[in-house]
């Protein structure tokens, strides 16, 4: 069979050091808020020019295999090509296509040839060591002439996400190989660097106190313990675990060839890697698909694209954007949370406990993906033991452990109109003695000496 990635050759539009170039290069990423979005490039190209709309011709960069039924590849060809695609579909549409036995035409015979060459890929990836982790994502529904949010839930993905995601990522690796096997001084790749042993600590000592054994001497052990790490009687647990061995992980970063020996990606558990699918969005891919085009005789080359130097300068600032822009997604969706819960009220719902504290425990909302710590410092005369071993925090004889289920109360707290907080306090367990803040009063840990004095 023949597959082919087709992603829109941004490069075509714009050229090396011109005005859109720099500016480009300076903001470094697209930056998505709720309901918005910053675009790293203008409209007329993000969402007309470098749209591959179905039934219209666009310019695209192609990377076309030749794979067997065991989704081996045969050969690779990498080509600037004109597509005209023949549907667009949103993930949820092409994911009742492959759904609909009634539904035979050659786009959902297509759609069902890739979704089966996708699994085995999946299959092999996992079997390599390739981490699957999780992340809560938050969906919000707006009200269409307020714009405020009206409901807030977890992003799901479906089968079809998956299906694309195997064949960007086969992408990148492929372009990965040709670029840095053509500029072995000056390929932009990307990298994630495997986390210090003492990283894993917590994960460990919580997968201790569910009587589990996880092991981290490399991604491929790490993945077949969380594989195993079932629970009949806690469905929830193996989300959680892998939810809190994200945050284990290091920070994946763009670097230049020239300036690192070692390539290879942890989480992907590949030993190059490369981001090539998204340049209306990314200006890494963009710099990708012009030494694509160079190492093709397709482009022309330039001095600042085999400057090593200039290359990784231009890195440290991609991952510095893109840092910040992860920070400004997250203040969004942590805004409109704080928006949605101010028309909502005070309510209950049931949540995980995520890690301890010495005077409170950071829960976590599986129906709403929110989180947020409740405070134990106000108990009528606490009595609280931390153990940093188990971990656990017992409260006035009442023992809270991590991925203990509990439910909680949340609500948003306006005093202070400067600084609104999510707030949250236990309601199950009954803890003797404890009682909600009152509004008036700070949600905060323990006054230091420094803070008296200031």
């Amino acid at each position: 069979m023949e597959v082919g990635v087709h992603i829109a050759d941004v490069s075509h539009f714009i050229r090396p050091n011109t005005s859109l170039d720099k500016e480009a290069a300076e903001r470094g990423t697209t930056v998505y808020l709720c309901e918005k979005r910053i675009d790293m490039v203008p409209p007329l190209l993000s969402s007309d020019l470098c749209s591959l709309r179905c039934n219209v011709d666009r310019l695209a960069f192609s990377c076309i295999w030749e794979v067997n039924k065991e989704a081996e590849i045969i050969s690779t060809k990498f080509t600037k090509s004109i597509i005209n695609s023949k549907a667009s579909l949103s993930y949820a549409e092409a994911q009742l296509i492959l759904d609909d036995p009634n539904r035979q035409d050659a786009l959902a015979t297509s759609l069902r040839h890739l979704n089966q060459l996708a699994q085995v890929l999946r299959e092999k990836r996992l079997r390599n060591g390739a981490l699957v982790l999780a992340s809560p994502e938050i969906r919000f529904h707006m009200d269409s002439e307020t714009h405020d949010p009206i409901d807030l839930q977890c992003k799901e993905l479906k089968e079809t996400n998956s299906l694309v995601e195997e064949f960007m990522l086969l992408a990148n690796i492929s372009v990965a190989k040709k670029i840095q096997q053509e500029f072995p001084d000056c390929a932009l790749l990307r990298r994630h660097p495997p986390p210090p042993p003492s990283n894993y600590d917590i994960l460990i000592r919580a997968a201790e106190g569910k009587n589990m054994v996880l092991r981290t001497d490399s991604a491929k052990a790490l993945a077949e313990s969380l594989e195993m790490a079932e629970s009949p009687t806690e469905p929830y647990l193996n989300t959680l675990l892998r939810i809190l061995a994200t945050r284990c992980m290091m920070q994946a970063i763009y670097f230049s060839s020239g300036s690192e020996s070692d390539f290879s990606h942890y989480g992907l558990a590949t030993p190059i890697y490369t981001h090539f699918t998204s340049p209306i969005r990314r200006y890494a891919d963009l710099v990708v698909h012009r030494l694509l085009a160079v190492s093709i005789n397709a482009d022309a080359t330039f001095p600042s694209l085999l400057d090593r130097q200039g290359q990784q300068s231009l890195c440290n600032n991609l991952n510095y954007r893109h840092r910040m822009a992860q920070y400004a997604q997250r203040a969004s969706v942590n805004l409109h949370t704080q928006l949605f819960l101010k028309k909502r009220g005070t309510f209950g719902e049931d949540a995980f406990v995520l890690t301890v504290r010495k005077n409170a425990i950071a829960v976590l909302i599986p129906k709403y993906g929110v989180e947020g710590l409740v405070f134990f410092d106000r108990v009528d005369k606490p009595d609280l033991q931390f153990c940093e071993e188990t971990p656990s925090l017992t409260v006035s004889g009442v023992t809270l452990r991590m991925f203990d289920k509990v439910m909680v109360s949340i609500s948003l707290d306006d005093s202070n109109i400067q600084h609104q907080r999510i707030r949250m306090t236990l309601l199950e367990p009954k803890i003797p003695g404890y009682e909600s803040p009152s509004w008036g009063s700070r949600e905060r840990g323990p006054v230091t000496k420094k803070a008296k004095r200031k």
